[in-house]
């Protein structure tokens, strides 16, 4: 299956425009299950909650790239990534790391997971009621998805993956350069 899964992600990158073409040459280990699209999908608009029920919208990231993650406490590879997309943020930051627990996720135990999983300055953003989820088609946890400066989704990566690798930055970063 896994191999299934990786001819036909490769077959959708080598599909993608030329814009990505220095992108997927950049496709190493984690990265290689990364999804180019061929043209930017618009994201539908959600209100996400914060730790103490304060709102907030994905429009409020406008102008920086996002790596935008949907995960939950129950989910045991949510948990090997996490850190590594705080490292990622540390590394980068002039983009915006934006962690999003997808469903029925108390705000004690989304604490509980950031402090045994050592994460410190990420958000704690959630869709309690999977509403942005649903609606941008998310299935399983995690996914991370990838937006553009005007909050469109440009790529998107099934499972987790080691954010803050080499191979992940340098695609964010050429990403960033791209059209």
């Amino acid at each position: 299956m896994r191999k299934l899964l990786a001819v036909l992600y490769t077959a959708l990158i080598l599909g993608a425009n030329a814009a990505w073409a220095d992108v997927a040459s950049l496709l190493d280990g984690d990265m290689k299950k990364l999804m180019l699209w061929d043209a930017p999908v618009d994201v539908p608009e959600a209100v996400l909650l914060d730790a103490t029920d304060g709102e907030h919208a994905l429009a409020d990231y406008k102008g920086k790239w996002v790596v935008l993650n949907f995960w939950a406490t129950w989910c045991a590879p949510c948990r090997r990534e996490m850190p590594s997309l705080e490292r990622l943020q540390a590394a980068m930051p002039e983009i915006a790391v934006v962690p999003v627990a997808t469903g029925r996720n108390a705000v004690e135990g989304i604490q509980r997971f950031f402090d045994e999983a050592g994460v410190t300055t990420l958000p704690i953003l959630r869709d309690p009621t999977s509403d942005l989820a649903h609606a941008m088609g998310i299935m399983g946890l995690p996914v991370t998805v990838i937006l553009n400066p005007e909050g469109q989704e440009v790529a998107r990566l099934i499972g987790d993956a080691e954010w803050d690798s080499d191979s992940a930055k340098a695609v964010l970063k050429d990403l960033a350069k791209a059209p």
